[in-house]
């Protein structure tokens, strides 16, 4: 579901609705590689942004705005002296390229009216914004020479065309015979690839789209199907296109598709390959809201990703040396284990010591314990009283070790949940708040720097850690508040100071996760509100990716926190379990004020 033929094709008719008839008033690049074009319209104003950026090529109409450079570049110059005042005719794609062309109507500097196309070209590395007069190209916003393309220049005075667009298949003028002679012609070709290299406008999600409803596998070469398999083929083609021109028309809406609560991709309609309960489907009005909504959620995605990648890091490499040394901490306790061999040796040799022939190297005897028999090595240079006396040392040492590493083992299994379940939480973070919080809560329990709890640094990170992060909010379906911690003071805060003793309490059995809260308010829980209380913690824990966790839960009265515990961290004896799902769609979420 990339930035594809189907998607502008949706968007024309979103920039039909607002441009056309529309009158270009204002024209600013901010960016060397990007345009917003403000247009008037019957009393109402529209921002039209443009971005040929290679890494994110994208167009949508925008309410932001963008400060302009002291002094305009001279493609916007350009643009300025041409379009300005000009009047937009007609909003249009060639076939189902990524392509707009907006064709402009003004008047020049003699009074004559004239005609000017925008073409704006969305292909990636390959992105353009070019002025034409006709064919001939006036100018660009990224000049192409033949030293950088052998395909085509873009130049002023150049003729434009569209590189390649006659080698593919319109879709829309596609028929039987005409798809199978653009999709068949190369063996050698894993189907899916030849769909999306073969027609004008599909992305490699379109072409596993088409397979999918084809039932077939969209790894096989093109030359492997029978004429039947040919025609299901053409048929899921046909049920895209159907798709594609609703969608074009405003029949079909845009959506935003999540995993989670992250936004995994999005399309002009929603395939039905992603129909499936890990992934949830979001609808928009407008192709532009969509696409502004998405990248925001992604750069905000971004950012957070950056900014707790060096919590992650130092979490991560104490994590790995906890595990080492928990490793050899058990190993260690695995040979104490043998220090009650070692007392029953001494035993027996003080018992049974008379009998033991000088310069043995064992002795062979009855165990007085299990009444088997028992070959005991020996020290030949020692007599069995001191050898007796060796196996006690052995024991007494095994026994102390043991004794010291239990605690030992302890503390470090502790840690080792702790950090667990910080790494849970980063997973969480939605805000600087949050990220603030987390800092705060490492630098309490001798993780982190106090220093780091402002955040990153000037006013911005003094308010991040000053405001409070908030824990998520549901409203389970028979309107009981359902509250979930987002780090472990939140857990704390929910469990022992937001929640009364009624209160019911979950989380995934033996795995780091959040608190979920269920505020009663005296009434009895419904067992549709138990279960979906289970699948949000089941959800939010390390067993989120998985489809079921198991959940425990229990009344918070019956909830304790050890002396000395790092926050979050509770003990209980009575409680109830039960198998999760980890599914959370359909599920009501609201803001906390």
């Amino acid at each position: 579901m990339a930035f594809d033929g189907s998607i502008v094709h949706a968007l024309l008719h979103e920039l039909k609705q607002e441009l056309e008839d529309g009158r270009i008033a204002k024209i600013v690049q901010p960016e060397k590689d990007e345009l917003i074009i403000t247009v008037k319209k019957e009393g109402r104003q529209k921002r039209l942004l443009i971005s040929v950026n290679p890494s994110l090529p994208i167009m949508y109409l925008t309410e932001q705005n963008k400060n302009a450079p002291l002094q305009a570049p001279s493609f916007c110059m350009l643009l300025r002296k041409h379009l300005t005042g000009g009047r937009i005719l007609m909003v249009s794609q060639p076939s189902l390229e990524r392509i707009v062309e907006l064709e402009i109507e003004h008047f020049n500097e003699m009074g004559d009216l004239c005609r000017k196309t925008l073409t704006v070209e969305l292909m990636g590395k390959y992105s353009n914004i070019i002025l034409r007069d006709g064919t001939r190209i006036l100018d660009a916003i990224r000049h192409v020479s033949l030293l950088m393309s052998s395909v085509r220049e873009v130049l002023p005075g150049r003729e434009y065309f569209i590189p390649f667009h006659e080698e593919k298949l319109d879709p829309f003028a596609a028929d039987e015979y005409n798809f199978a002679e653009h999709v068949y012609v190369s063996g050698g070709l894993n189907i899916a690839k030849a769909l999306y290299t073969g027609i004008t406008g599909f992305s490699p999600a379109t072409a596993q789209e088409i397979l999918y409803l084809a039932g077939l596998d969209s790894d096989r070469p093109v030359s492997s199907f029978t004429q039947q398999e040919r025609q299901k083929i053409y048929a899921g083609f046909c049920s895209v296109m159907e798709r594609i021109s609703a969608a074009g028309a405003g029949r079909e809406k845009p959506g935003i598709l999540f995993r989670g609560e992250e936004p995994a991709e999005y399309g002009a309609f929603r395939y039905r390959m992603y129909e499936d309960p890990a992934f949830s489907w979001k609808e928009y009005e407008s192709v532009s809201k969509l696409l502004y909504d998405y990248y925001s959620r992604k750069q905000t995605a971004s950012s957070i990703r950056q900014k707790t990648a060096g919590i992650r890091q130092s979490i991560t490499t104490i994590l790995n040396k906890d595990y080492k040394k928990y490793d050899l901490q058990l190993r260690q306790i695995r040979d104490t284990e043998k220090k009650e061999k070692f007392r029953v040796y001494g035993e027996l040799l003080t018992a049974y010591g008379y009998s033991v022939q000088s310069g043995a190297s064992e002795f062979e005897t009855t165990d007085f314990y299990t009444g088997k028999p028992v070959r005991i090595p020996l020290d030949p240079r020692l007599s069995a009283v001191e050898n007796g006396k060796q196996y006690f040392k052995k024991y007494a040492k095994l026994k102390r070790t043991s004794q010291a590493l239990g605690e030992i083992v302890v503390q470090t299994k502790e840690e080792i949940d702790y950090l667990e379940s910080v790494l849970v939480s980063l997973d969480l973070v939605r805000s600087a708040q949050d990220i603030a919080e987390i800092r705060k809560e490492l630098s309490q329990t001798g993780y982190g720097r106090k220093s780091s709890v402002k955040g990153s640094s000037g006013n911005a990170g003094k308010r991040a850690a000053n405001e409070r992060s908030q824990p998520l909010h549901f409203i389970s379906s028979d309107g009981f508040h359902m509250y979930v911690g987002k780090n472990n003071l939140q857990n704390e805060e929910l469990t022992f100071h937001m929640a009364s003793g009624t209160d019911w309490w979950f989380h995934a059995k033996e795995i780091p996760g959040s608190h979920v809260i269920v505020k009663t308010q005296g009434r009895e829980l419904t067992d549709r509100t138990y279960e979906e209380a289970a699948r949000l913690a089941a959800h939010f824990s390390g067993s989120g990716s998985a489809e079921k966790a198991e959940v425990q839960y229990t009344m918070r009265k019956n909830l304790k926190k050890p002396p000395g515990a790092k926050p979050g961290m509770v003990i209980f004896h009575t409680y109830y379990s039960m198998a999760a799902s980890t599914d959370i769609s359909g599920l009501r979420q609201e803001e906390l004020s």
